[in-house]
């Protein structure tokens, strides 16, 4: 992990700078970023706008991160974009995640796009998307996440994450905590932007296409974001209201049939999903396949997931990196009763066994490699 804009400024200055040459919306905090870009960028492009939108990780396909009105980025672009970079990326050192960046903003650029909707990585501050000059930044929420690289309080994470305002920009806060609010707004006026509070009780009221209840707070926050943009880009509350009825996340409480699929990867996005199966009870029994990243705290996800779910199977999802695997046999050895199976083939298969819901959750690559082995969920087809 480089914290350096460097690699990033170095692959957009080979490409030309296609960055400059769209609008863009930026988006940061720990949870709930992914859904309010969707929902951003769906009331744009209601509003008649070519819409760009850049988010992270992919479920199943790459491609999936980079999509310009609705169509993914071509096989053809995306390797010819990687071919031109190739020397650039080796010289500089640039990562996966850089790389891929500069390849989105490029696309974008090619395919005529006026405003982009961009998703955080990472943090915030030395993001490779922090590139931008944004109408508008917003961070969603704060929790304790990547503590080795963005430090070891949710102070140092907030201000982390504020370091995507900009000098006379319009900043939204969706964070609730009165004392994470005090430091992303203290942090923005800083550098000259305009912090926008969003009331800790703000949620959206109207009909909303992704289902859970905290996505009525993420609704309330991108609408804050529609307001914050100037009045020639606002979309109006109808095509607002339209485009958040249809939206759509594959992967966040996503439920198909016997199915559900959420990808909640730390505390506070198992503490969401709970409260989504309260509000939405599941047929039982539920039985949950679960794989989580090494790094992320297992034991107090685990400890919850064991009151969502009659039976508990704990698998290895084989796009996870090698270096960021959990430890298994800890992980069954501090849950009691529940099913180890590192083999995950073996493990989606035994977990269909007597259950009348399956969960699948932990991390994006748990509901990723399932729905890759599901005929017909992937995302892209």
């Amino acid at each position: 992990m480089k914290w350096s804009l460097g690699p990033t400024r170095a692959l957009l200055d080979r490409l030309g700078h296609p960055e400059r040459h769209f609008a863009s919306v930026h988006i940061g905090g720990t949870n709930g970023k992914g859904s309010v870009a969707t929902l951003v960028a769906a009331a744009l492009r209601r509003a008649g706008r070519r819409v760009g939108l850049y988010t992270s990780p992919h479920l199943v396909d790459l491609r999936e991160r980079m999509i310009v009105a609705g169509r993914p980025i071509s096989r053809e672009a995306l390797g010819m974009w990687a071919h031109r970079l190739h020397d650039e990326i080796e010289a500089s050192g640039a990562s996966f995640f850089e790389a891929t960046t500069a390849i989105a903003f490029a696309d974008f650029a090619a395919r005529g796009v006026e405003i982009a909707v961009v998703e955080v990585g990472l943090g915030g501050r030395l993001d490779s998307t922090n590139v931008l000059d944004p109408l508008v930044s917003a961070v969603t929420s704060v929790a304790l996440e990547h503590t080795e690289y963005l430090g070891n309080s949710l102070e140092s994470i907030a201000r982390e994450k504020a370091g995507i305002a900009k000098p006379g920009r319009p900043f939204v806060v969706g964070e609730r905590d009165p004392a994470l609010v005090a430091e992303l707004t203290v942090a923005a006026r800083a550098v000259g932007a305009g912090p926008i509070v969003v009331p800790a009780d703000a949620e959206y009221g109207a009909p909303l296409g992704l289902q859970g209840p905290y996505q009525r707070r993420n609704a309330a926050v991108a609408q804050a974001v529609l307001d914050a943009l100037p009045e020639g880009c606002r979309p109006s509350h109808p095509e607002r209201e339209a485009a958040f009825a249809a939206a759509r996340i594959p992967g966040r409480f996503d439920r198909r049939g016997i199915w559900l699929f959420d990808v909640a990867h730390n505390p506070a996005g198992i503490e969401a999903l709970a409260a989504a199966c309260a509000a939405q009870p599941l047929p039982r029994p539920v039985h949950a396949l679960v794989g989580i990243l090494g790094d992320k705290d297992w034991r107090g996800m685990l400890a919850r997931l064991r009151e969502l779910a009659d039976r508990l199977w704990l698998t290895l999802p084989p796009s996870a990196p090698h270096d960021r695997r959990w430890r298994l046999a800890e992980a069954g050895d501090a849950t009691p009763g529940a099913v180890v199976e590192p083999d995950f083939d073996r493990a989606l298969a035994g977990v269909q066994q007597g259950a009348a819901t399956i969960l699948v959750t932990g991390s994006f690559h748990t509901v990723g490699d399932a729905m890759a082995r599901l005929p017909g969920f992937a995302p892209l087809g």
